[in-house]
């Protein structure tokens, strides 16, 4: 069965285009490990919530964005092996590197989960 994992982040509006040259060289290797799909999605309709909300999640600042994002495997057992390997990564490949290609966002603001598809339409 399908496993998901899902991330929110909030983005400096002003670091899109680095953001999106980020998550291409980035995601190149999530692919290359087995993932199906890769979306990174720029906020556009991402409304004030008076409880909570996306941007109150990520504490996104006013000059920020909101992007949600998620990697689809095909099973959980391809991306936990994925996920060690991009541990081993890190130190040799430029693309997941944060020194080579860093996050062009407060990546301690970031959510993000593993997820069980329970309906599929």
């Amino acid at each position: 069965m399908a496993y998901v994992d899902g991330f929110v982040i909030a983005v400096p509006t002003a670091n899109r285009r680095r953001f999106i040259d980020h998550a291409n060289k980035a995601n190149t290797v999530f692919m290359e490990l087995g993932a199906t799909r890769v979306l990174e999605c720029w906020g556009d309709d991402v409304p004030k919530g008076e409880t909570t909300d996306f941007r109150m999640a990520v504490k996104a600042k006013e000059d920020e964005t909101v992007v949600f994002s998620w990697v689809e495997w095909p099973d959980k057992a391809t991306r936990d092996a994925a996920m060690g390997r991009m541990r081993e990564l890190m130190k040799t490949d430029d693309r997941c590197n944060p020194e080579k290609n860093p996050m062009p966002f407060d990546g301690k603001r970031m959510i993000f989960g593993g997820f069980e598809p329970v309906v599929e339409l």
